[in-house]
């Protein structure tokens, strides 16, 4: 059976790198009726949290990624770390290590001087020397000094390592707590992992997570590492290109279907489809068809692909989205038109539901045009027209094509383009440049309201002298 795990630190939140390759693992599994596993690689003390726990958690389930077991936690299989660890040592495939961190670091310091490649010198490898008193050891892995690591990567493709350039890692530091290279070795071991599939960050890691495999004379993974996503200008993605958490993508507005469909198609496409829905991404992934080149964050395209969902997405459920945070500017709604009608007009110009939010304030409270778009929009010539307008406005049908047609006969009657009453009109009522078409804003805000807005702004027009 396949079985596929994502195994996050805690050490912050889920970013959207982490998030895709979260989203490649779970649909690999699903896609072949397989197993995805959670996994919490809590190893770095100093800086894991509970915190940063939750924010994984609540990030996967707001995305929909569900795991079936899990999540596992690393810190809680200590003992079977320090088992393995004690097998290799009697199997002679590790050796306690005694060098303090002084003396590592200064031969660092020579072996940069002598322009080499910093790596552990195998000093305690063989060693006969008495241990130090007072040093509480390290267990190191007894890499293979000769040979080679082989291994075809699905996504890489086929990958050689030379045993020479690798050094002999630590496996359980001084205090007992397993470096990833170990710890992740024996929990994909342990929760038989077919499939491992990570970011290719990790790449140079997994010649020697292979030799401790081979070592404890186990299986394979197969292994499958995700290029890294890039901004736009071709450096290692920031927050400056929009690698920001994946809640604060929630709390700005943007749909988690949406960042799905954008996360899934950074690196990866079937044929020329731009939207899918969950279902066609789970039956079209595979491991095969995942870029060996770095993709590239494009936060407009995200805002494209989510503004394509909000268009298609259900008045009732977006009308539910933004009525909190309407409510928090202190709109009343039993006052207002039919929040979900206001809805529908405006989706089409919202990328974001807080956009959605802010287009659709105006139906409900009451906006005063700046100064700058009332002396630009706001004239003496145009003002004893509109008053005309109001009257007529208030003995009409008060319906789109009516409301249409009075502005249409007044810009005829008086030989100016329909814009010229329209725009101002979207000023008083809306206190905005940018709506929808205005005849459709009237008839959503209602008769009564329309023009007791349309009344409190003309004091704000000059008059002829």
């Amino acid at each position: 059976m396949i079985r596929t795990r994502f195994a996050p630190s805690p050490t912050g939140y889920l970013h959207i790198g982490g998030a895709r390759t979260a989203l490649f693992s779970w649909a690999y599994a699903r896609r072949h009726g397989g197993q995805f596993i959670l996994r919490i690689e809590d190893t770095d003390l100093e800086r894991s949290t509970n915190k940063s726990t939750q924010a994984i958690l609540e990030s996967m389930a707001w995305l929909g990624i569900d795991y079936d077991e899990g999540p596992f936690y690393q810190m809680q299989r200590l003992a079977r770390y320090h088992d393995v660890a004690e097998q290799l040592l009697r199997s002679g495939d590790a050796y306690y290590c005694y060098a303090t961190k002084e003396e590592l670091t200064i031969l660092r310091e020579q072996q940069r001087a002598a322009g080499l490649k910093p790596k552990y010198d195998g000093r305690w490898r063989d060693s006969k020397k008495i241990p130090p008193a007072g040093i509480k050891p390290v267990i190191r892995f007894k890499n293979p000094k000769s040979g080679s690591v082989a291994f075809n990567d699905l996504v890489k493709g086929p990958i050689i390592i030379d045993n020479s350039e690798l050094d002999d890692l630590v496996l359980l530091r001084a205090d007992g707590v397993p470096t990833y290279n170990f710890g992740v070795v024996i929990d994909d071991l342990d929760m038989k992992i077919s499939h491992v599939i990570r970011g290719d960050d990790h790449i140079n890691n997994t010649p020697r997570q292979i030799n401790i495999l081979k070592a404890l004379n186990e299986p394979l993974p197969q292994y499958a590492h995700v290029p890294t996503i890039l901004g736009t200008d071709g450096e290692r993605l920031s927050k400056r290109h929009g690698a920001i958490s994946v809640m604060q993508y929630s709390d700005e507005g943007y749909l988690p279907e949406a960042l799905i469909n954008y996360l899934v198609r950074l690196g990866w496409s079937h044929g020329d489809e731009e939207i899918f829905n969950r279902d066609q991404f789970i039956n079209w992934f595979n491991l095969t068809t995942i870029n060996r080149s770095p993709a590239r964050f494009d936060s407009e395209k995200l805002r494209w692909i989510n503004h394509h969902y909000l268009k298609e997405a259900d008045n009732t459920f977006l009308a539910n989205k933004i009525k909190p945070l309407l409510e928090k500017q202190g709109c009343d709604f039993s006052v207002g038109p039919d929040l979900k009608k206001a809805v529908n007009i405006i989706k089409e110009r919202a990328a974001t539901i807080t956009e959605l939010a802010d287009k659709s304030l105006c139906f409900f409270t009451r906006i005063e045009p700046s100064v700058e778009i009332k002396e630009q929009y706001y004239s003496a010539d145009i003002r004893p027209i509109l008053e005309n307008l109001i009257t007529k406005f208030s003995i009409i049908s008060w319906d789109r094509k009516t409301i249409h047609d009075e502005i249409k006969k007044s810009a005829t009657a008086h030989n100016i383009k329909f814009p010229k009453i329209a725009m101002p009109l979207r000023i008083m009522v809306t206190g905005k440049t940018q709506t929808p078409s205005i005849d459709l804003v009237l008839e959503i805000l209602g008769s009564k309201e329309s023009i007791e807005r349309m009344n409190k702004q003309m004091d704000n027009f000059p008059t002829l002298s």
